[in-house]
């Protein structure tokens, strides 16, 4: 074997070993209830971005409180996935 198979070999077994370590997913799906159901279609005929602008309306300060270590609110559908 060339030195160039070896790394090659050596490469994919790492990249293998980094996906077999990750961790689980652990972002809440957004919930496929009444609340909710109006996205589902918006999602598939207008994107992501569509939809995100609503978000706010329900999850804010006032109504359902987000966690105290929650990244920026602006880009929800980009870690919350929706039930399909």
């Amino acid at each position: 074997m060339k030195k160039r198979d070896i790394l090659v070999v050596a490469g994919g077994i790492a990249i293998v070993a980094i996906l077999w370590l990750a961790p689980e997913e652990t972002t809440k799906h957004v919930p496929p209830d009444a609340n909710h159901a109006r996205f589902y279609p918006m999602v598939k005929q207008e994107g992501k971005k569509a939809a995100e602008k609503f978000c706010q309306e329900c999850h804010n300060e006032s109504g359902v409180p987000f966690a105290a270590n929650h990244p920026p609110k602006f880009r929800c559908l980009l870690c919350h996935k929706l039930n399909q």
